[in-house]
C-alpha cells in the first residue's frame, strides 16, 4: 500500500501537476518504498509529465523504457525520437525497432533517422540493434534495394570482427563455428585454463575478444554433441573466461552449469559431477545484476532446493520478486499465486496476487488468466439495475456524483449498494479496484474487480479527481445511504413517469 507522501503525489498527479507526475512516474520506474516497479504504469505518468514540457521525462522515457511497452502506448514515439537527438542511444534503438517495421506509416526523414540510429547503436554493442540492422541489411538484400553497412564489433574496426558479427547475425551456429573458431584459439592459446586462474593472473581481453569469446561458447552449446567431452571442455573454458570478462550472457550460462540444471530449475544430467552452489550463486547473481531475469529466476531455484546448505525460502523469494519485477513471466506467475496462497495472513495480499498475476496473464500465460478468474471472477450481471437509468449525459451536470458512481457501476459490473456506498479513492488500486463497504452495508463481502482496459483507467481516474475534492462519508453532500438510495429512485421513477406520458 502507498504511504502518505506516495499518495498525495498520486493525487497531485490525478490533478495535473507536472511535477508530481514526473515524480510518481521515477517512483513506478525505479520502484517506490511501497509501490511497486511498474514500466507500462512509469510509462503513462512520464508520457503525460512529459507533455507538459518536462525534460527529464522523456529522458528517462528513452533510457529506461523498451519498445515492449512503447508499442503499446500511443503518442510517445516524439519522445524516443527527442532523447535520440540528445545522444541517448537506448532510445535509438527503440526508435528504430518502432518505426522500421512498418516503413508505409512513417515519412521518409523519419525513416532514415531511424535507420542512422539503428546503426549508431548496434556501433555501441546494443545486441538487439546489431540483431535488427542484420534482418534489415537481409531485407534490402532480398528487395534488391542498396544493402545497410554492418558494424563492427564494439570497440574493433577492423574488418574481420565486422565479418563475424555478420557471420553471427546470419548463419547457424555450425557455419559461424567455423569462421569464429581459429580466431578463438588463437586468442586463449595462452590464456589461464578458467576464471579462477584469470582471476589470480589479473587476465584481461578486450571486450570484443569477450563478446567474441562468449558467441564461441553459445554456438558450441547449440551445435555440439553432450558426448563429445573435449569440445565440452573447450567450450566451457571459453564460457568461463567470458563471464570473467563480464559478458552476461555466459555468466548465466557458466552459472546454471556449476547448478546442474536450467533456467526454470530443472535437472541436466551432463555437466560437472556434482553441483557446487556456491560457484553457481557467485555467477547468477553477476547476470542478474547486469538485468536477467533469467539469473534471478535460476537463483529463486536453488535457494528452495533442499540439498543446498543455505536454504532460504526468504531468500528465494526475494530473488523471485526481482525476476518479476524485470519481466519474467513464470516469475510473476510464481509470485501471484504465492501472495493469493498468503491472503489469510494479509488480506490485500490479493491485490498484490491480481498485479502480478496480471503481467503475467499479458505475457500470454493462461495459467494466470485462470487465476484471475478465481481471484477476480467477473460478475456482468451485477450492473443490471442500471439499465432502467435515464442516460447519463441527461443529468449528469444536475447530480454529477450520482452520475459518476453509476457509470462505475456501468464500467465495472458493481452492485447498487457497491456503487453507492464505495469510496473511489481508497478502492482504486491503479490495476484494480478493491470493493469493499462491509463497514456500511454488512451483508456485502469485499472482492476485487480487474481494471481491464484503457477506457475504465481513464473513467476511473476522472472520477477520482472528481471525488477528491468533496466528502466522500455518510456526513458529506451525498447524505447517508438511505439518502443516496431515494435520489436514485426518484430518477427511476421520473424516467417511468416521462415514458408513460410520452
Amino acid at each position: 500500500m502507498a504511504n502518505r507522501e506516495e499518495l498525495g503525489m498520486i493525487r497531485g498527479a490525478r490533478a495535473g501537476d507536472a511535477q508530481c507526475q514526473l515524480a510518481l512516474g521515477k517512483l513506478y520506474l525505479f520502484g517506490g518504498a511501497s509501490l511497486p516497479q511498474s514500466l507500462p504504469t512509469a510509462l503513462h505518468w512520464l508520457h503525460r509529465a512529459a507533455l507538459q514540457g518536462r525534460d527529464e521525462a522523456w529522458r528517462l522515457i528513452g533510457r529506461h523504457v523498451g519498445v515492449e511497452h512503447a508499442r503499446g502506448s500511443p503518442g510517445v514515439l516524439p519522445w524516443y525520437e527527442r532523447a535520440w537527438d540528445a545522444g541517448v542511444t537506448q532510445a535509438g534503438l527503440v526508435l528504430a525497432q518502432l518505426v522500421l517495421p512498418a516503413p508505409d506509416a512513417v515519412s521518409a526523414p523519419l525513416r532514415s533517422k531511424a535507420l542512422a540510429a539503428l546503426e549508431s547503436a548496434a556501433r555501441a554493442g546494443l545486441p538487439d540493434a546489431v540483431r535488427l540492422l542484420a534482418q534489415q541489411r537481409h531485407a534490402a538484400r532480398a528487395a534488391g534495394t542498396a544493402p545497410l553497412p554492418l558494424p563492427a564489433v564494439a570497440g574493433d574496426g577492423d574488418a574481420g570482427a565486422s565479418a563475424l558479427s555478420q557471420a553471427w547475425n546470419t548463419l547457424p551456429p555450425v557455419l559461424f563455428l567455423m569462421q569464429a573458431l581459429p580466431l578463438a584459439r588463437q586468442l586463449v592459446h595462452d590464456a589461464p585454463h578458467d576464471a579462477e586462474a584469470a582471476r589470480a593472473c589479473g587476465w584481461q581481453a578486450l571486450p570484443d575478444q569477450i563478446l567474441l569469446l562468449a558467441r564461441c561458447a553459445q554456438a558450441m552449446a547449440e551445435s555440439d554433441d553432450p558426448g563429445n567431452s573435449g569440445r565440452q571442455a573447450e567450450r566451457q573454458r571459453y564460457c568461463e573466461l567470458a563471464a570473467f570478462g563480464g559478458d552476461r550472457g555466459a555468466q548465466l550460462a557458466l552459472g546454471l552449469w556449476f547448478a546442474r540444471m536450467t533456467c526454470d530449475g530443472a535437472r541436466v544430467s551432463d555437466g560437472i559431477a556434482a553441483a557446487n552452489f556456491k560457484r553457481a550463486i557467485r555467477w547468477l547473481t553477476q547476470a542478474g545484476e547486469q538485468g536477467l531475469a533469467d539469473a534471478w529466476f535460476a537463483l529463486s531455484r536453488i535457494y528452495i532446493k533442499p540439498e543446498f546448505s543455505q536454504r532460504s525460502v526468504a531468500e528465494a523469494q526475494a530473488c523471485l520478486e526481482r525476476a518479476a519485477g524485470m519481466g519474467h513471466s513464470a516469475a510473476q506467475l510464481e509470485c501471484g499465486i504465492h501472495a493469493w496462497r498468503a491472503r489469510r495472513g494479509d488480506e490485500h495480499n490479493d491485490v498484490r496476487a491480481a498485479y502480478w498475476l496480471q503481467q503475467a496473464a499479458a505475457q500470454g500465460a493462461k495459467e494466470a488468466e485462470a487465476a484471475l478468474l478465481r481471484i477476480a471472477p467477473e460478475a456482468p450481471d451485477a450492473a443490471a439495475w442500471t439499465a432502467g437509468l435515464p442516460a447519463l449525459r441527461d443529468w449528469q451536470h444536475s447530480l454529477p456524483l450520482l452520475a459518476a458512481r453509476i457509470e462505475l457501476a456501468q464500467l465495472f459490473s458493481l452492485t447498487r449498494a457497491e456503487a453507492l456506498l464505495l469510496d473511489i479513492g481508497a478502492a482504486d488500486q491503479g490495476h484494480c479496484l478493491v470493493v469493499d463497504i462491509r463497514a456500511s452495508y454488512g451483508r456485502s463481502k469485499r472482492r476485487l474487480v480487474l481494471v481491464r482496459t484503457a477506457q475504465q483507467r481513464q473513467a476511473l481516474d476522472r472520477m477520482v479527481r472528481l471525488f477528491e475534492a468533496v466528502d466522500c462519508g455518510m456526513e458529506g453532500p451525498e447524505g447517508n445511504y438511505r439518502q443516496r438510495l431515494y435520489r436514485l429512485k426518484t430518477l427511476q421513477t421520473l424516467e417511468h413517469d416521462g415514458l408513460a406520458l410520452a
